[in-house]
């Protein structure tokens, strides 16, 4: 099954764990990157991420090579801000919401600090305007913690996705 991977990383969690599954899965990968990059450090970086998030806003994109209807299968993969997909997502699934019901799977990841997981995949699965996602998963700072609990998490994760296949 062709497989897309499309996710945002502020911190370098998602893309970490974006690059282990398309090593897994021999999925191609799209980054999606902002035009106006967000903070990364300090309180402003809270502020501004979670109001952007909360807003719904619709950040423009840096170009990107991809047409999801070219793609059996999707996995979108995002930091949680203020328990919601992150903006770059919303502006992904806006511009290519016809080519996106021509997927047949879709399935999602999240990565977290603290909670609010659970909540953001569901906004996902509403922005995108499907009841629920196939397969999800969520990883708590990949990169910094918990890497017992994380390969747990990756391994169940695809061996759900590998068993779509």
């Amino acid at each position: 099954m062709k497989t897309l991977i499309v996710y945002y990383s502020l911190e370098g969690n998602t893309a970490y764990i974006a690059d282990k599954l398309a090593a897994r899965l021999g999925a191609d990968t799209l980054r999606l990157v902002p035009k106006k990059a967000y903070k990364t450090k300090g309180l402003s970086k809270f502020f501004w991420g979670g109001r952007s998030a909360l807003m719904a806003e619709q950040p423009e994109l840096e170009p990107y090579e991809a047409d999801p209807a070219a793609y059996e299968q999707i996995i979108f993969g995002f930091p949680v801000w203020a328990s919601r997909l992150t903006p770059p997502l919303r502006t992904f699934i806006s511009e290519n919401q016809r080519a996106l019901k021509a997927v047949t799977h879709i399935s999602a990841f999240a990565c977290q600090s603290g909670m609010g997981g659970e909540k953001a995949l569901q906004n996902l699965a509403d922005c995108l305007g499907i009841p629920a996602l196939e397969n999800k998963a969520i990883f708590i700072d990949p990169l910094k913690r918990e890497k017992e609990a994380n390969e747990a998490k990756f391994e169940d994760f695809c061996k759900m996705l590998e068993f779509e296949r």
